[in-house]
């Protein structure tokens, strides 16, 4: 209960400084669905990320942020946002049961299917095994994209941050999940990323 309030305590005092600081446009958020088990599957270009895209989703996030992140303050703040740490070299086995146990419980799990910052802001490839997590719990992904966070790459003064939500993509029914349909999705989810940034580019 008291976590529960400190996390909508947080999430509110961050949107509000975000509208604020970053002026954060948030688009889609009817594509989230209401309750079960989700995937929200993000391209990454700052450490503002996960910050953002927690505060701009409509259910509560919880995301895997690498464990030397977890520094004082600032890790405390990604623990009341829902991140959790995993080691680097991503075999951490408890952070991945930590995810695979979330989901099958209905939890909402966001990813960086890159794996890595982006230092261009280019989207770049996915990682192998980006969607084992989701796999295992049959969870639909939502496509993400957020644009602008790369306040100190890109140099601006009163940066303008862009969130936006694409349509689920769900798992096939009665179907075995083999490597080609996991290639076939994280095909897709790519794609659908990449559109979403082509779109805030465009105006939308």
């Amino acid at each position: 209960m008291l976590y529960n309030i400190f996390h909508a305590t947080v999430k509110f005092i961050l949107k509000v400084l975000f509208t604020i600081f970053l002026r954060m446009d948030v688009k889609g958020e009817e594509n989230i669905p209401m309750s079960g088990p989700l995937v929200l599957a993000c391209n990454h270009i700052s450490l503002l990320d996960p910050p953002v895209l927690g505060t701009a989703a409509t259910r509560k996030v919880k995301f895997m942020a690498k464990a030397e992140l977890f520094v004082p303050v600032l890790g405390t703040i990604y623990k009341l946002l829902g991140a959790f740490p995993v080691k680097r070299g991503g075999n951490d086995k408890a952070a991945i049961k930590f995810g695979i146990d979330l989901l099958k419980s209905g939890g909402v799990l966001a990813i960086f299917p890159e794996g890595t910052r982006s230092r261009t802001g280019e989207l770049g490839k996915a990682a192998p095994g980006a969607l084992m997590m989701a796999s295992k719990s049959l969870a639909p992904i939502v496509p993400a994209c957020v644009v602008g966070t790369d306040v100190f790459r890109v140099g601006k003064l009163w940066p303008k941050v862009s969130v936006r939500f694409g349509k689920p993509i769900y798992f096939p029914k009665d179907e075995p999940i083999t490597k080609e349909v996991l290639k076939n999705m994280t095909d897709e989810m790519m794609a659908r990323i990449a559109e979403l940034q082509a779109g805030v580019k465009n105006g939308n």
